[in-house]
């Protein structure tokens, strides 16, 4: 069969691989689509501590149980399942998490193997009628963005700022309407992806300058009930904290380079404010599964936002695109 794997910085390579062998407790899938982020960019381009080469990457994965044919959505990050915290209820922060793609072959390949780890916690979802394998790879990012929303308690009559224009972003943009938000505002750096994304989602506004003026303006200077920082960006989570309401909530769902995390916090606007600032760490996989039925009933709609489809040989035009910024959402047909 043919896999994608990662090598080293710079060196992913489509190549053959023998067909994988389900051991005890496993399940061997045909994978039908494994979707692209921008964590795929970041590992292409400077590697991941946790993984050690050559590694089958992609984590967004979807496909048919082999010998059987039943339709299947895999989770990416993988709890232990008996730690304190997972004890507790919060697999997102298990201490112990391995994740596909990283310590285990992922889903850029025609057949994978999902670990027993990932059986033992009910990470293996059943693709509902009517949602096809693309979109059903859509439902790991969007469990994510759920995660985040819940820490943030979006809910409704919220005016909420989702700052990054990319897929991320887009899905907080549609999660937040379906949670009752009144207004959404969508702020990004970029005019070009900012206007492709605004196209498809249609937020309240889109702002692509001097965005703490414009959302006290659009508020009439009360500010944003909620602000979500789906970007990579210091800039940003420190312009979050300064249009943010009164007892407003600051989701920093984008982590920072880790060679440069410190922002600059006015802890009195958090103090005075009585803000709330929220960190996102994934999802669990009780997220997958409710973000599978949230595309189900389209409550948060996903068909739309996947721009490029393309086979496991164009890999490397997959993650140009992703790290270009010109695609909404990107999938790989192995």
């Amino acid at each position: 069969m043919k896999v994608a794997r990662f090598h080293a910085p710079g060196d992913l390579r489509v190549e053959e691989a023998p067909e994988p062998t389900a051991g005890p407790g496993e399940l061997k899938i045909r994978v039908r689509n494994c979707s692209t982020c921008g964590t795929d960019t970041k590992i292409f381009h400077h590697g991941h501590h946790h993984i050690r080469p050559p590694r089958v990457m992609g984590h967004e994965i979807a496909g048919e149980v082999v010998g059987t044919g039943e339709r299947v959505q895999v989770i990416a990050a993988i709890p232990c399942g008996s730690c304190e915290e997972c004890r507790r209820g919060r697999m997102t922060v298990c201490p112990n998490q391995e994740s596909m793609g990283y310590h285990y072959d992922g889903g850029f390949a025609e057949y994978m193997i999902v670990p027993a780890k990932v059986m033992a916690v009910d990470g293996v979802n059943r693709i509902p009628d009517g949602v096809s394998f693309a979109e059903a790879s859509v439902a790991e990012p969007l469990a994510c963005v759920l995660n985040g929303q819940e820490l943030a308690r979006v809910g409704e009559g919220d005016d909420v700022v989702v700052m990054g224009a990319g897929p991320i972003g887009c899905l907080h943009v549609r999660l937040a309407r379906a949670r009752g938000a009144a207004r959404v505002f969508l702020v990004d750096v970029n005019p070009a992806r900012l206007a492709l994304a605004a196209a498809m989602v249609q937020p309240d506004a889109a702002i692509d300058a001097d965005p703490v003026e414009q959302v006290l303006k659009l508020t009439g200077g009360r500010g944003a009930d909620v602000v979500i920082t789906a970007a990579a960006s210091g800039t940003a989570q420190e312009q979050a904290l300064r249009m943010a309401a009164r007892q407003g909530r600051v989701s920093f769902f984008g982590g920072l380079p880790k060679d440069d995390p410190i922002i600059a916090c006015d802890s009195n606007l958090v103090h005075y404010r009585e803000l709330t600032i929220v960190g996102a760490n994934g999802s669990s996989p009780a997220h997958n599964a409710r973000a599978l039925g949230l595309i189900a009933e389209e409550a948060v709609p996903v068909a739309d936002l996947i721009t490029h489809r393309l086979g496991l040989s164009q890999v490397l035009e997959a993650i140009d695109l992703v790290s270009k910024g010109v695609a909404i959402k990107v999938t790989i047909e192995p």
